[in-house]
């Protein structure tokens, strides 16, 4: 069983929700990410979203955009991603990984020789927001085959073709973007979401995550009430961005601590 699903399962029979933060490896420096994800944990995380930072990261809002961009000019690439992993799990072996980026540098490296290298790193999940499941079947086999989880994202536009795609293929949970628009917009209708997550259910029984424009706990709460998993990301990133590298896990233990808070207050 993976460290995904054993996860979505024990937060299951508790009656809680899965609170899944985003960071980007190597933002603002690599020396600080297995530290911040240390941090996340002890604030409640259930699952860390590790951002692969990228040059064209077309999904993201100008938060994560940054983000990207800080990583990259301080030398991070797919492979200290993996390295950055391996550090983590020297001590912690029970929180799940998942990959979040695009396929650019996975083409680069070749589909099975990142999944070889993710797995034996400790990562457990995939999520490559530029993979639609259309075009995913091989590269979905290959993951699975070592031992790792497919996720994908499903829209307010997603088709029930799409769904349905996305639910054949996926394993851990998918990721619903729960507006029209990039990470970090503002504009999230929680009733929305609410309207559209049957459609999803009724296609598939993982757990299913909302992210795109959460921000504070009075919504993370709002949206663990209808769904599986909360997703945050922008949010995080702004808090990292306006600390010093000495502030900056205590400043994002505190707000994730806060979002677990209204999580389980909601629950």
């Amino acid at each position: 069983m993976s460290r995904i699903k054993s996860s979505f399962d024990r937060l299951n029979a508790q009656g809680r929700k899965a609170l899944i933060p985003f960071i980007t490896a190597g933002d603002p420096d690599a020396a600080l990410t297995v530290p911040l994800m240390h941090a996340l944990v002890e604030a409640g995380a259930d699952i860390i979203e590790l951002g692969v930072p990228f040059s064209d990261p077309m999904a993201d809002g100008p938060t994560i955009q940054r983000a990207s961009e800080r990583a990259l000019a301080k030398g991070m690439s797919l492979r200290k991603v993996f390295e950055l992993v391996v550090t983590f799990r020297a001590t912690n072996q029970e929180t799940p990984i998942v990959l979040m980026g695009y396929a650019n540098p996975i083409e680069a490296m070749g589909a099975e020789v990142f999944a070889a290298a993710a797995s034996k790193s400790g990562v457990d999940g995939v999520l490559v927001v530029d993979y639609p499941p259309e075009e995913s079947a091989e590269f979905s086999v290959a993951m699975k085959q070592h031992g790792l989880d497919p996720i994908f994202l499903l829209a307010p536009t997603s088709t029930e073709e799409r769904i349905a795609g996305a639910a054949k293929l996926a394993s851990g949970y998918v990721y619903y973007v729960s507006l029209k628009g990039v990470t970090g917009s503002a504009a999230l209708d929680v009733g929305a979401v609410a309207a559209r997550l049957p459609a999803i259910r009724e296609k598939t029984g993982l757990p299913v995550g909302v992210g795109f424009g959460i921000r504070d706990a009075e919504t993370a709460g709002r949206i663990a009430a209808i769904a599986d998993a909360v997703v945050v990301g922008s949010r995080i990133i702004e808090e990292i961005e306006k600390s010093t590298p000495e502030t900056a896990c205590a400043n994002v233990k505190a707000l994730v601590s806060s979002i677990r808070r209204g999580m389980d207050a909601a629950a």
